[in-house]
């Protein structure tokens, strides 16, 4: 069977810590969690033909990314690349340069790719030569995909993933490789699973580190608070909004309304007129209560940084009624690393 786009690509369900032996099929298999864009890669059955280029979601990508579009033509034809898209900027990668060269199209996708050039980290291959591989065990399909990479003798923009099968290295790149701007973690997969599109049959793990924010809304009301939209000071004392919190657990809630404080005339609210939307990169507004910026909490975060704000929803660890607003690490700052 010859594999035609669409194509579901296999997902990762979260864990919070790196799986045990065991739980997947065969021996486990670390590689870098990327954070880009979820693409696969489909080269021609035959020439001359398209290289298409499929997001995760099944929307064709290829007017968006002309450069990797003319670097396919090094790929022989009917193979088909599961990999993570992504764009570097002045030598460091970026998320929002990647969502500026997704929206792009015609030439203003020509003068971006001069710019900012697009890149694939190659994780998997679906298809080889023309030979539908998804029962094939992950082992040998990666055996097809190192060939890939060896025998045509593939350089930038192409990139093979990474990988050991030692946890102890696992455990090494999750401390140092996560301080790399465009690495979040660590995907998991078993040397014996087969790929399954569309199901969450991988593990990811994102490294997430403590560190501190000003409460400065919240959604909900003050007596049921349900998220908290979260602040940093800037270099000019002014209050910028860098996270919103995962939702609220009951008792959590009931804590922190004891402590949040409204607004009042006598008192101007920082971010009085601005406008919230409902997520990163989101056009939906999001209604908010305004709260007197004095209650400092601490939250866990991911690596997913971009412009000072967290892109992921944070976790709420607890109150820091012992730390005041002005000792909260400044707007732009990240979050201490764990200790170890």
């Amino acid at each position: 069977m010859v594999l035609r786009p669409p194509v579901e690509p296999m997902l990762a369900q979260a864990r919070d810590t790196l799986p045990p032996p065991g739980a997947l099929p065969g021996n486990l298999i670390f590689q870098p969690k990327w954070d880009g864009f979820r693409a696969i890669i489909f080269t021609p059955n035959s020439s001359p033909g398209p290289v298409l280029l499929q997001s995760r979601r099944g929307a064709f990508l290829q007017d968006r990314f002309p450069d990797l579009v003319r670097a396919a033509a090094d790929l022989p034809d009917g193979w088909v690349l599961d990999c993570e898209l992504i764009v570097t900027d002045e030598g460091a990668m970026s998320f929002e340069a990647l969502q500026r060269r997704a929206a792009a199209r015609g030439r203003t996708a020509a003068r971006l790719a001069g710019v900012l050039p697009a890149h694939a980290a190659v994780f998997d291959v679906l298809q080889a030569d023309g030979h539908e591989l998804l029962s094939t065990p992950y082992v040998e399909r990666r055996i097809r995909l190192e060939e890939l990479f060896s025998e045509c003798q593939l350089t930038a923009p192409w990139a093979l993933c990474p990988e050991t099968t030692d946890t102890a290295t696992a455990r090494e790149w999750f401390t140092t490789w996560t301080e790399v701007p465009g690495i979040e973690g660590l995907v998991v997969r078993g040397s014996r699973q087969r790929y399954s599109p569309g199901a969450r049959a991988l593990i990811k793990v994102r490294r997430r580190d403590t560190t501190e924010a000003i409460i400065g809304a919240i959604t909900g009301t003050l007596d049921r608070p349900r998220s908290l939209v979260l602040g940093r000071l800037d270099q000019a004392g002014a209050l910028r909004a860098v996270g919103r919190s995962a939702p609220l657990r009951a008792d959590v809630a009931r804590q922190l309304a004891e402590h949040l404080a409204p607004t009042g005339p006598d008192r101007a609210h920082p971010w009085e007129g601005v406008r919230f939307t409902a997520s990163w990169g989101s056009h939906t507004p999001l209604d908010v209560v305004l709260v007197q910026p004095e209650l400092v909490v601490e939250i866990e975060v991911d690596t997913a940084q971009e412009r000072g704000a967290w892109r992921h929803p944070v976790r709420l660890a607890r109150l820091r009624p012992d730390i005041a607003c002005m000792d909260v690490p400044p707007f732009g700052a990240g979050a201490e690393p764990p200790a170890g």
